[in-house]
């Protein structure tokens, strides 16, 4: 009569925190997400290549994002079944979308930032800048497992 009740498995985890605009919180950023990946079980190859997504995603919301006062988002969405994750920064500056680098068309030469981006764009099946009312912006990295791509 009191048998227990058949347990379906969590394929879909969240996790979200504040962190404070500065490098301090940059770093807990990237810290905290390998720690709930891999509490979570996601592949070492998804989990080292979010690593240094996230890094870059928080350092760009602390530098690029920020406004006194205010902190900024990191969201981890992780499917474990197609081996998926998705990654949330949102800070508060709206009205400064990331711009991907390119070459200088007279000299060829990159200019001084932007090549984070870069590192983005290779690490991840695709990045999106998305409003995030009422005056900031989120940046969305999605990458898949190398096994599942």
């Amino acid at each position: 009569m009191n048998q227990p009740l058949p347990q379906l498995a969590v394929s879909q985890h969240v996790f979200t925190q504040l962190l404070s605009s500065t490098r301090r919180g940059a770093r807990l950023a990237r810290l905290l997400g390998v720690t709930q990946l891999r509490s979570w079980g996601a592949p070492q190859d998804l989990t080292e290549r979010a690593e240094l997504v996230v890094a870059e995603l928080a350092a760009n919301a602390v530098l690029h994002g920020f406004v006194p006062g205010r902190s900024f988002r990191l969201t981890l969405r992780f499917d474990a079944s197609p081996g998926r994750l998705r990654v949330d920064v949102t800070d508060a500056r709206g009205e400064r979308p990331p711009r991907f680098p390119h070459e200088d068309a007279a000299s060829g030469a990159l200019h001084a930032g932007g090549r984070g981006l870069a590192l983005v764009a290779a690490l991840s099946d695709r990045w999106e800048t998305l409003p995030h009312p009422p005056s900031g912006k989120t940046v969305r990295a999605e990458l898949t497992a190398v096994s599942r791509r």
